[in-house]
């Protein structure tokens, strides 16, 4: 697959039409392939990943502050996994369920069902710039496990590993037109909406998420959105300091702190906090800068400097507006009233927030309208109570972010953090939609009779059969009885 699978925005709208014509014949002779072909198809991409795995890291370059080991560690082992997951569990997840008698109302007498999973048709991916393959490259194998066909829109210079990976997916044996990847412009998305999806996945900020939202909205088209994150970390009294330490270091380090699911606003006793300070101290200052773009950077030594001003202690220097990098900052004796704990950051900045206890902790960690991730760090039976209690998608205890790649577990967030998810049994059935089909067996169809007299005592007395409570059965049967009697003789 070649750049010209790129259009520019002023020929995308025939490119679409010509490409993946909607009821496109190869398009339903792909949805009526056997499931085991087109896992064979996720297959063949899998060893194609492993055996081309340099030539990804080389389309991965131009990431900011990543280095070949992150762009194996933290996307092409991830999304090799996803598709093994795929190659395991598909079959199951997609076959019909029929469902036998058992919780059948005894007024379906003779009624047989089940539950399909269909395709929704044309997904539409919105990529992000922070893990241009792993995020994507997810959404695309799970789609078309489900037998969709699929379109990308890659973020700004990031086509490069997409367009690796449809290439793949053809080799492999996917049908031409099935994957492609559109220009890279937010012009595509829109063009996109209009010439008609049946489903969006968009990885991306709020702001991005409610403009897309909009648009769908007036096309009543339905989507999956992982949004902005601005997660909490909670350090549980009985917690190693060191051990959080180095976690904390690693969520600033791993990506260029570009990750939805970094650490932001750790939450931590007053007896603890000191100690804690001290701790990241000796983990931080070995992380060397990272680029931040011009308005990033505007945005974070605003907020850095009015928590400053609202008496947060930084250690080391505040980033200047502008600065074209910026080095890990962390800001403690941070206060619930602070904006930079209600912002998006997507940057090595993090907030220290002394607390009473974690009931105090819970209480200030849901003013921020983010809700995707969080992190328990302490004893493992007082952290499980606490990670029910915590309100976001996903919690991670006595470590953060790597866990999420476990391929069987789904991710998404809440409130300003998006809906839906994708990853995992639920992110492939979110790809699909249901189709049930009974089927009644035998000949008797008293419904099809026209109303009698009697008919709303014989109803009335077989709700109180099934449904009533206590001491209404043996009354209710009695009831049942006289009214088919009654029925009968009429």
């Amino acid at each position: 697959m070649d750049r010209n699978n790129s259009p520019s925005p002023d020929v995308l709208s025939p490119w679409i039409r010509k490409a993946i014509p909607r009821g496109a014949v190869g398009f339903t002779a792909w949805t009526e392939r056997d499931i085991s072909l087109r896992l064979s198809t996720i297959r063949g991409l899998r060893h194609r990943i492993a055996a081309g795995a340099e030539d990804l890291v080389e389309a991965m370059k131009t990431r900011p502050a990543r280095t070949p080991a992150e762009s194996v560690s933290a996307e092409i082992l991830p999304l090799a996994e996803a598709c093994r997951f795929l190659e395991r569990e598909a079959s199951r997840l997609l076959a019909p369920k029929r469902l036998g008698r058992r919780g059948r109302p005894v007024w379906l007498f003779g009624v047989e069902a089940e539950v399909r999973r269909e395709p929704v048709g044309t997904v539409l991916i919105v990529g992000p710039a922070n893990y241009p393959l792993l995020l994507p490259g997810v959404q695309a194998v799970q789609a078309l496990a489900a037998g969709n066909r699929v379109l990308v829109k890659p973020a700004p210079g990031c086509s490069a590993p997409m367009i690796l990976l449809g290439a793949w997916l053809e080799e492999a044996g996917l049908p031409p037109g099935l994957f492609r990847v559109l220009d890279e412009s937010a012009a595509a998305v829109a063009e996109a909406i209009e010439e008609g999806i049946d489903k969006l996945v968009l990885t991306g900020s709020a702001d991005t998420g409610r403009v897309v939202a909009e648009k769908l909205a007036r096309h009543l088209v339905p989507s999956t959105m992982e949004l902005s994150g601005n997660d909490a970390v909670f350090v549980l009294p009985g917690a190693d300091l060191e051990q959080v330490a180095r976690a904390l270091a690693f969520g600033l380090r791993l990506n260029g702190s570009a990750t939805c699911i970094a650490p932001r606003r750790v939450f931590v006793t007053h007896g603890m906090a000191a100690g804690l300070e001290a701790a990241l101290l000796r983990h931080v200052g070995a992380i060397p800068a990272v680029p931040v773009s011009p308005p990033t950077g505007r945005r974070l030594a605003a907020l850095a400097q009015d928590a400053v001003a609202g008496g947060a202690r930084a250690l080391g220097a505040l980033p200047r507006e502008d600065s074209p990098a910026m080095a890990p900052l962390i800001l403690v004796d941070a206060t619930p009233d602070m904006a930079l704990l209600r912002a998006e950051i997507f940057a090595p900045l993090l907030s220290l927030v002394p607390v009473r206890d974690m009931g105090e902790a819970l209480t200030v960690a849901v003013g921020s309208p983010y809700a995707l991730g969080a992190s328990v760090f302490g004893p493992e039976a007082q952290a499980r109570e606490l990670a029910g209690r915590i309100d976001a998608g996903t919690v991670t205890i006595n470590d953060l972010i790597v866990p999420t790649a476990d391929p069987r577990l789904p991710f998404g967030g809440r409130h300003a953090s998006g809906w839906g998810v994708t990853r995992g049994a639920e992110g492939l059935l979110e790809m699909t939609q249901v189709k049930t089909v009974s089927v009644r067996k035998g000949r008797l169809r008293p419904h099809f009779d026209q109303p009698r007299a009697g008919d709303e005592a014989l109803m009335l007395a077989a709700l109180r059969l099934f449904h009533g409570g206590p001491g209404t059965r043996g009354r209710a049967l009695r009831r049942l009885v006289q009214a088919v009697r009654g029925r009968s003789a009429g």
